[in-house]
């Protein structure tokens, strides 16, 4: 499944691995008990929650970017092949390079990937499986990884999170540091004149957003900034996968502050079609207006 957003000159292609119901929300939030889907049910499902299940829907997912005459892929989603502890993830066959194709991309034909941080569903399709071994997925691409995020998960306070998921550093990260593609960057590189990466700590200590702008018209990748569509109506929510739940609130409240009310176009990864959208304030909380529904 793909989608195309424009934005002045550029034009944004959302390519989809998946969709689907994954994570009890009591999972995902801390602070969510049952009492607020019950409250919430008649807007939550079926769109955001499949009450059979008992899980939200979210999507999985990377954006293209056209800009200048090159292709700049944000997030490379979860990956095929891979060895994950989470069954959802485990040796899938997404077929994800079929979708990209389809879009009209061929992996020769990324310039730029731009992972917004290191979990294991913005990594995976760095690397495929090529005789039995790891290599880049794109291999004209230069491979943007902010250095502060590398610092952090090669290191003792990372440990967890790599133990919790699988080893997604060693098959979708080292291979393209191996293969000499990878350029270290600041939270705040700018890629060229219309698109920029924007540091978005919390979630991970160098999680990035990706800005465009372009002809007056601004667009915004926001990663896992925002995880699902509960964070606008409760936007003190931190996630159980935030390596520091405070500043990852902090962030995220100033983010909904800053752009609620303007025509800046919004794409959270995990939001499920289409993905994009504008916020709006709702009393003292916020709303999420898709495209098509303002």
């Amino acid at each position: 499944m793909t989608t195309r957003f424009r934005v002045g000159e550029l034009t944004i292609d959302r390519v989809v691995e998946s969709e689907f119901a994954v994570l009890a929300p009591a999972e995902v939030y801390p602070d969510c008990s049952d009492a607020h889907i019950r409250r919430d049910l008649d807007w939550l499902a079926p769109r955001f929650y499949d009450r059979a299940a008992g899980k939200l829907i979210l999507a999985f997912q990377g954006f293209v970017i056209r800009s200048g005459g090159r292709n700049i892929m944000v997030d490379t989603c979860v990956g095929d092949c891979k060895q994950r502890r989470r069954a959802d993830f485990h040796q899938q066959r997404w077929g994800w390079l079929d979708t990209l194709r389809a879009a009209g991309f061929r992996p020769d034909d990324i310039d730029v990937v731009v992972c917004t941080h290191f979990h294991v569903d913005h990594v995976g399709w760095n690397t495929r499986l090529e005789d039995g071994r790891w290599v880049p997925t794109f291999p004209r691409a230069r491979y943007l990884f902010v250095q502060a995020e590398w610092d952090y998960w090669r290191s003792e306070a990372g440990r967890p999170g790599r133990e919790r998921t699988g080893d997604y550093i060693g098959d979708s990260i080292l291979p393209v540091i191996e293969a000499g593609l990878v350029d270290f960057v600041a939270a705040d590189h700018r890629i060229d004149p219309a698109v920029f990466m924007q540091p978005a700590p919390g979630h991970t200590p160098g999680m990035v957003c990706v800005g465009m702008q372009s002809r007056g018209e601004r667009a915004i990748i926001v990663g896992d900034l925002l995880h699902t569509v509960l964070q606008l109506k409760h936007p003190d929510w931190s996630t159980r996968f935030c390596a520091d739940p405070v500043r990852s609130r902090e962030t995220r409240l100033d983010f909904l502050e800053q752009h609620a009310d303007t025509d800046v176009l919004v794409l959270p990864a995990h939001f499920p079609a289409p993905t994009a959208g504008r916020i709006r304030r709702a009393g003292e909380a916020y709303a999420f207006r898709f495209v098509g529904e303002d």
